[in-house]
C-alpha cells in the first residue's frame, strides 16, 4: 500500500466521522470508491435501517464502481441485519479491490467479509490507519470484544482538583467553550449515566445540544442509577425525548409504577444501597449501547474507578482555585500506599476557551 492508499483511507475516516452522532448501534463507518486514482464514489453509514457507508459509496458510483478499489474504515458486512450484506454488493458492483483499516470484531462478521470477498476474487488488505480506526469506534468494538461499552467519565474541576464548593455550588465553574464541548461529546455517546444524588441536587437534564442547529444528533439515552427509586416523576430529564432507563435495587411497585407513567424504563440489578456497576454495564452492552458518558459526583465516579470500569477521563480544568474545604473528584476511601493508587495515561490536552481538557487512560487494567 501506498501514499495514495493512505490519502484515501485518511478521507474515508473524515467521512466516517459525518455519522458520528446518527449511527448508533452501528458504528461509523466511511467508504471511498477509487478509479485510477480518481474518487467515482464516496458515502458514511446511515442511521439505523439505512444503507451502510458502502452502498452509499456504490450508489453514487453506478457503473464506474466496476474495477474500483473500495476504501473502507471497517471491514464490510457479511450478515443480513436491517440492511443485506455490503460484501454482496460490493461483489456485485465489480470491485476489483477493498482496502479495509480493521476487522470487525462482531461474531456476525470476524473476517468472514474479507474472506467472501477473496472467495470472489477480489483483492483484500487490512491493516490501514488501523489504530485511527479503533478511536472511531471505541464504544462499538469494546462491546463486541468484552461485552460492555466504552465508559467515559466526565468532570470539571478547579486547579486543585475540586469539582464544587463545599456547599454544593459549581454552575458554572468551566466556561462556554468547554460545555458545548461537553455537548459534542454527549451528542456521540450512546448514553448520559448519572447519579440519583445528581438528579436530586440539580434535576439536570442530559440531552445533547449543538449549537449547529442543523446537525443531526440521535439523543443519546440517560440512565439514572437509583437503587431504591427516589427519582421525582417530573425530573426534566424525562420530560425530553429520547429513552430514559433506571437501574434501581429494590423499591415500591408504586414508585415504579409512577415512574413508568412519566417514561421511565426501571431496569432491576441487584445490590442493596448501590446498584452492581458490572451488571449495570452488562445490561447496558445488551442493549445495544457502545460508549457510556459519566456525568456524576464523588461517589459514583469514585466507584466505576474502584471496579476498573472506567475506560477514559474527560477532565476540564477551569482556571481558579476552590479550597481544600469544596468537594474532590473520587469517592475511594483511604489509600494505604502509593501503589493503590489508580494510575494513568495522558492521551491528550488541549486548551478549550479558557479551560484545559485532558483525557487520560488507566495505565494497567484487568478486563471485566
Amino acid at each position: 500500500m501506498d501514499t495514495s492508499d493512505r490519502e484515501h483511507m485518511a478521507h474515508a475516516l473524515r467521512l466516517a466521522e459525518n455519522g458520528l452522532y446518527t449511527t448508533d448501534p452501528n458504528p461509523s463507518v466511511g467508504c471511498v470508491l477509487v478509479v485510477d486514482g480518481g474518487i467515482v464514489g464516496e458515502g458514511w453509514t446511515a442511521p439505523a435501517g439505512g444503507p451502510h457507508a458502502e452502498r452509499v459509496a456504490l450508489a453514487q458510483a453506478g457503473a464506474q464502481a466496476r474495477g474500483a478499489t473500495a476504501y473502507v474504515t471497517l471491514e464490510p458486512c457479511s450478515h443480513t441485519g436491517r440492511t443485506g450484506p455490503c460484501t454482496a454488493a460490493l461483489i456485485e458492483a465489480g470491485v476489483a479491490r477493498v482496502v479495509c483499516a480493521m476487522l470487525d470484531p462482531n461474531p456476525l462478521v470476524a473476517g468472514s467479509g474479507g474472506r467472501l470477498l477473496q472467495e470472489a476474487g477480489i483483492a483484500v488488505e487490512t491493516g490501514m490507519l488501523a489504530s485511527e480506526a479503533e478511536e472511531l469506534n471505541r464504544g462499538y468494538l469494546a462491546r463486541m470484544r468484552r461485552g460492555r461499552p466504552w465508559v467515559r467519565s466526565k468532570l470539571a474541576v478547579s486547579i486543585d482538583g475540586r469539582t464544587a464548593l463545599a456547599n454544593g455550588r459549581s454552575r458554572w465553574l468551566t466556561g462556554p467553550a468547554a460545555r458545548e464541548d461537553v455537548h459534542r461529546w454527549r451528542a456521540r455517546s450512546s448514553v448520559v449515566l448519572t447519579g440519583i444524588g445528581t438528579v436530586l441536587a440539580d434535576d439536570p437534564a442530559l440531552d445533547a445540544r449543538l449549537e449547529d442547529a442543523g446537525a443531526a444528533v440521535l439523543q443519546p439515552a440517560r440512565a439514572i442509577l437509583d437503587p431504591t427509586l427516589r427519582t421525582p416523576p417530573n425530573a426534566k430529564t424525562l420530560s425530553l425525548p429520547g429513552n430514559v432507563l433506571i437501574f434501581a435495587t429494590e423499591a415500591s411497585d408504586d414508585r415504579a409504577a409512577a415512574l413508568a407513567a412519566a417514561g421511565a424504563r426501571i431496569e432491576r440489578v441487584s445490590g442493596t444501597s448501590r446498584c452492581n456497576l458490572g451488571e449495570v454495564m452488562r445490561r447496558l452492552a445488551g442493549l445495544e449501547y457502545n460508549e457510556i458518558w459519566v456525568e456524576a459526583g464523588p461517589t459514583l465516579n469514585g466507584a466505576l474507578l474502584s471496579e476498573e470500569l472506567v475506560d477514559e477521563l474527560v477532565v476540564y480544568f477551569a482556571p481558579t482555585v476552590l479550597g481544600s474545604d469544596a468537594r474532590g473528584m473520587f469517592d475511594l476511601g483511604e489509600l494505604a500506599r502509593l501503589d493503590d493508587a489508580p494510575r494513568f495515561r495522558f492521551e491528550d490536552a488541549r486548551l478549550i476557551g479558557d479551560d484545559l481538557r485532558v483525557i487520560c487512560r488507566p495505565l494497567v487494567r484487568r478486563e471485566k
